[in-house]
């Protein structure tokens, strides 16, 4: 750390003291760790992280570190984290959100913290399922999908998460897969980096009632193939023996296999997180074989947070009136004695 008055904190330093309560196996424990040790590596003291969380299985995460942090209502974390965060512009302000929380009934404040881009990091934990309320379709569910509320297979269409935070302007998107620590604590110490809202969706397996959701992308055996890892600058190139990579036919994207049909490493597109037109970036959010992975999005641009605190600025500068005083002395004025 630079700054010598930050202590060299561990991941013990955040673990607080309750216990961890969620089904053995569930990915939440892998998350919680990924942030627990990717916090110590962020340049700040404790008392700057805020963790605040709405309803559900990831809404625990305010109990389980060892931050300021509060337990929100159903769908209304991105709100709350809103108000904290230009209450006090210092502040490092995370949001634990789930696939239902957030893009059900917090759909609305999900979409509008995006749009105004504040200065928050929003973890989303996606298993395409309601956890905590026993197994119902979520929005993220898939179609014909069966589930306690949908018996004989989901009939709504899906939100894909990637597509829907970058349709709404998101300046950052990264996905990464909920059993990956170490790209998670890069991700999320990218995420804190960042300045503006920055969404990390977490591919969340969930072992009670949607076990094997991403196998397809995250098992051993597949997900070499099966996901691709992308990172600014570099050649979108992925598979077992690193000889797969994306190429642009037409308006597609396309998987090619270099060496194939006259295809060189040269042709494989080079991957502009940083690019403000936001076209490329959506294919790659909605790719599903391979899912892409990593940093999909980072293109800056001032924060709400800032625009707002240069307005205040700029108001109180030009004001006719410094003071309450002044404004009560101004005008007609009488003195009842």
């Amino acid at each position: 750390m630079t700054d010598s008055n930050i202590p060299m904190y561990t991941f013990k330093d955040f673990a607080s003291d309750q216990e961890v309560r969620w089904c053995p196996g569930c990915d939440d424990y892998v998350v919680l760790k990924s942030i627990q040790k990717a916090l110590p590596q962020m340049g700040r003291k404790k008392e700057d992280f805020v963790f605040i969380s709405g309803i559900g299985c990831s809404s625990r995460f305010p109990y389980y570190v060892a931050t300021y942090g509060m337990h929100g209502i159903h769908g209304r974390a991105a709100a709350i984290a809103t108000g904290v965060k230009l209450a006090n512009k210092n502040l490092s302000v995370w949001v634990a959100t789930g696939d239902g929380d957030s893009l059900a009934i917090g759909g609305n404040h999900f979409i509008h913290l995006i749009r105004r881009n504040i200065d928050i990091n929003l973890v989303l934990f996606n298993n395409e399922i309601y956890g905590l309320t026993k197994g119902q379709f979520s929005p993220t569910s898939l179609m014909g999908q069966k589930t306690k509320s949908s018996p004989f297979g989901n009939i709504q269409p899906p939100f894909h998460p990637g597509e829907l935070a970058i349709g709404s302007g998101s300046r950052f998107f990264a996905r990464v897969a909920g059993g990956n620590t170490k790209m998670q604590q890069s991700i999320f110490i990218d995420a804190e980096k960042f300045k503006g809202t920055a969404i990390v969706e977490v591919l969340q397996n969930c072992v009670i009632f949607n076990d094997g959701a991403f196998d397809k992308y995250t098992d051993r055996a597949v997900k070499d193939d099966a996901q691709l890892y992308v990172e600014h600058g570099k050649p979108m190139i992925f598979g077992k023996n690193s000889n797969k990579g994306l190429v642009l036919n037409g308006l597609k994207l396309e998987v090619v296999t270099i060496g194939e049909n006259g295809v060189e490493e040269k042709d494989i597109l080079v991957h502009d997180a940083h690019n403000p037109d936001s076209t490329l970036h959506l294919m790659l959010a909605k790719m599903h074989m391979p899912v892409v992975t990593g940093i999909i999005r980072a293109v800056k641009e001032k924060t709400y947070d800032e625009l707002c605190n240069e307005r205040i600025e700029e108001v109180k500068n030009n004001a006719k009136f410094k003071s309450v005083n002044e404004l009560f002395a101004s005008g007609e004025t009488y003195e009842v004695k």
